[in-house]
């Protein structure tokens, strides 16, 4: 079985680190668009348009069988588009987690951290509509304008990460937040630094595991043929290798340049 996957950065190599530990005997080529990253600010016809570009590199240089949007923004912009058109070709998005979140959450106070474009995009609002029917919650809903680039970037450093975090969380402080979904592939990359900013007891949730299982139940239809997990990352820009390497850790992989 042949997967394809893209972002456009490195924050999707959270959900493939976690799909490479359930799916095996798997072939996986990844996209990290870096050139156009972050997606989260840009405008939506072009991400819409770098969406399909990537999806035909996948499907004519790769013959992926299955697809996997591991970006927030991404899917949200593009998911409906590109099912309609690669009609045979099953495609698997990402939406942020709220829905575990709400069911495990005792104050009903949560906060969602994501990129403007997922939060202000008409498919997530219909999420939120769709799950706050009956009942009362409190959802804070953060835009974290930049935090994707600072991490796409390797601009972690402690003190630095911490002032950045601060101008986004300061106001949650006594919220009484005892769930926070991370809406961006990019958040878990730095998911202990968030969350400092609460109290102990506070949970965090992406959406990595229930791609994983997706993709588990989707392969039970495919041949797995190779013996051998096979992992391909390939870039459009530049990437950190240091960062691949702290998200992909102890997993082998071959990395090169592409155009797209």
């Amino acid at each position: 079985m042949k997967v394809g996957i893209f972002d456009s950065g490195i924050g999707g190599l959270t959900i493939l680190n976690a799909i490479t530990k359930s799916v095996k005997n798997t072939e996986y080529v990844y996209i990290a668009d870096t050139l156009f990253a972050p997606y989260g600010e840009k405008d939506t016809n072009e991400i819409l348009q770098r969406c399909d570009n990537i999806t035909n590199c996948l499907i004519d240089n790769y013959n992926i069988d299955i697809l996997v949007v591991a970006c927030n923004t991404a899917t949200s912009i593009s998911i409906k588009y590109l099912r309609e058109k690669y009609k045979n070709l099953p495609i698997i998005g990402v939406e942020p987690a709220l829905k575990p979140a709400i069911l495990n959450s005792k104050t009903k106070n949560i906060a969602i951290l994501a990129t403007p474009t997922t939060i202000n995009g008409k498919k997530y609002k219909e999420l939120v509509e769709n799950l706050s029917v009956n009942q009362q919650l409190n959802l804070y809903h953060i835009p974290c304008s930049g935090l994707a680039k600072k991490i796409e970037e390797a601009d972690i450093e402690t003190n630095s990460l911490h002032l950045f975090l601060t101008n986004y969380l300061k106001d949650l402080k006594n919220k009484n937040i005892d769930s926070i979904v991370l809406g961006c592939t990019h958040y878990p990359i730095i998911q202990d630094d968030i969350k400092k900013f609460f109290n102990e007891d506070v949970i965090l949730f992406d959406s990595a595991n229930a791609i994983a299982k997706r993709l588990q139940d989707l392969g039970k239809n495919k041949n797995s043929i190779n013996k051998d997990q096979k992992i391909t990352i390939l870039y459009s820009g530049k990437i950190s290798l240091d960062m691949v390497n702290i998200v992909l850790k102890n997993i082998n992989f071959e990395i090169g340049k592409c155009e797209i």
